[in-house]
């Protein structure tokens, strides 16, 4: 059988979609009613193999059949998808014997009326491919509009596989190269359909062989001691992995395809068919998730991990800051997602990128951001509660990360989707010297611990709303009504007493 080249720039058509043109007359008399055309090619030849190129309608009067098994058996090993017979001039009837043989090899065979000439047919074929043509690409044009409008949610990486999940009408996930399912949308495959998955998405994303890392050991020495040559890297003998791969499982169509080169994760799919435009759908997604999932860097990457590495060895955070971008300022950014749903790796990363920082991190549903720069930067973004702190340096940092703990829950106590702390500077506050002032709020909090003082404070700035302080300590209504109770006994005050909150609120804004 010839080589098959590549095909053509338009998808197959079925061969049902021409026998539904009833002006042609075309019949089938023989072979499997299902087929799909790539083209047309009329021959008369005795033997046209050496002229086909693999799915062809071939259009034939017979002028030079003489044995029909020899024939039709030659079209089936060249690849032909159908045989169209010319009634007339030649034949005044398909001849039994090649009906036989289409039926005997399984090629459609396709009675062609005397008034319909082979140019007609071929117009209609070429028509109805422009036909299929435009649809195909109105199709990838509204399935790009949908991805890219997912990739714009608060949560891209899950919103793209689900919008993809229903462009393709099948199961899609987001692996990592030892199978672990990142994300995933379109139901639940069988077990060996997810085995198959996972060994394609090993196939285009390998997990990266380990390696050689010294070890810090003690040493009497204040030098490290220096470390082993590294050993010959095997990926210089590694055969490179493939863009994509495919499989079969039961009728159901297995694919994956590496996402963001390099990153370890594959695109997996199963779906019950493969349409026209099925892969360029795919290829949007795939470009959308290797963004989406990229590691974006702000800071130089050798800088931040010379910072780390300074940090576990005992460097102060002063002597740092200058391989992370400067001693500052920074601003702390803490965010949850809007209506609860969990944070995870990706979605951190995705909100660092939108706003403008590599250095995320994400413990449970609290997603953390440091900003190099000051709080004017932060804008309000879609599906996120966001509480900021007020600009600090890098040895400040603590205390940034605890005014921006307080701004979101004060942001979720209001239902407002970012607030900012403020420090308390101005005002009456600016007439009383510093040191007095610290002085007489150690003094008059002294009898509270760090739980007790930070319920005080939450409740007073939310004006003493019970449920409000409960939702933004998450903890229980009542057990904000304890502390609060507590307070008061440890203060013996009078907490409904404007003059003694003004008071407290004054020396609870103190550093």
């Amino acid at each position: 059988m010839p080589e098959s080249p590549a095909g053509p720039p338009t998808p197959p058509i079925p061969l049902a979609e021409l026998l539904g043109r009833e002006e042609l007359g075309l019949r089938r008399i023989a072979g499997p009613d299902h087929a799909e055309l790539l083209w047309v090619h009329t021959s008369e030849m005795a033997d046209p193999y050496p002229y086909l190129l693999g799915g062809e309608l071939l259009l034939t009067a017979g002028v030079q059949l003489t044995e029909a098994d020899t024939y039709v058996a030659r079209l089936v090993q060249a690849g032909a998808a159908a045989l169209g017979f010319g009634v007339a001039p030649v034949y005044d009837t398909v001849p039994p014997t090649l009906v036989e043989a289409c039926d005997r090899h399984g090629l459609p065979l396709v009675e062609v009326p005397p008034e319909t000439r082979f140019t007609t047919v071929a117009r209609a074929v070429w028509r109805l491919m422009a036909e299929a043509r435009h649809r195909e690409l109105r199709r990838v044009t509204r399935a790009q509009q949908a991805l890219a409008t997912a990739a714009a949610r608060p949560d891209p990486v899950p919103a793209v596989l689900r919008q993809l999940a229903v462009q393709l009408e099948g199961r899609v996930a987001l692996l990592t190269a030892d199978g672990g399912v990142l994300h995933a949308a379109g139901g639940r495959p069988a077990p060996d359909v997810q085995t198959a998955l996972t060994r394609l998405a090993q196939r285009v994303a390998p997990p990266t062989p380990p390696t050689a890392t010294p070890s810090l050991s003690p040493s009497p020495s204040p030098s490290l001691s220096p470390s082993p040559s590294p050993s010959p890297s095997p990926s210089r003998d590694r055969k490179p992995s493939p863009s994509s791969a495919t499989d079969t499982r039961a009728g159901i169509h297995l694919s994956a395809y590496a996402v963001g080169g390099g990153q370890g994760l594959a695109l997996a799919l199963a779906t019950p068919r493969r349409d026209a435009g099925d892969h360029t759908v795919t290829g949007i997604a795939v470009v959308l998730l290797s963004l989406l999932t990229a590691p974006h860097q702000g800071a130089d990457a050798a800088g931040r991990s010379a910072a780390l590495v300074r940090l576990l060895l005992g460097a102060a955070p002063q002597d740092v800051a200058p391989l992370l971008g400067g001693d500052g300022p920074w601003t702390v950014v803490q965010a949850r997602r809007a209506g609860g749903t969990p944070a995870d790796a990706l979605n951190a990363g995705a909100l660092g990128a939108a706003l403008g920082s590599a250095l995320s991190d994400v413990d449970r549903e609290t997603v953390r951001v440091l900003l190099p720069g000051p709080h004017e930067a932060v804008r309000p973004h879609p599906g996120w509660t966001l509480g900021v702190s007020a600009p600090a340096p890098v040895t400040a940092l603590p205390e940034a990360e605890a005014q921006a703990t307080r701004a979101l829950g004060h942001a979720e106590a209001t239902r407002t989707p970012l607030a900012t702390h403020r420090p308390g500077t101005g005002g009456l506050a600016a007439l009383v010297p510093p040191d007095r002032a610290e002085a007489h709020a150690r003094a008059l909090l002294a009898p509270l611990t760090e739980p007790l003082t930070e319920t005080l404070r939450c409740w007073l700035s939310l004006h003493g709303s019970w449920d409000r302080t409960a939702v933004a300590l998450r903890i229980h209504r009542n057990t904000v009504r304890q502390r609060i109770t507590r307070c008061a006994t440890l203060l013996n005050a009078d907490l409904n007493d404007m003059d003694v909150r003004t008071d407290l609120w004054f020396s609870l804004r103190q550093p």
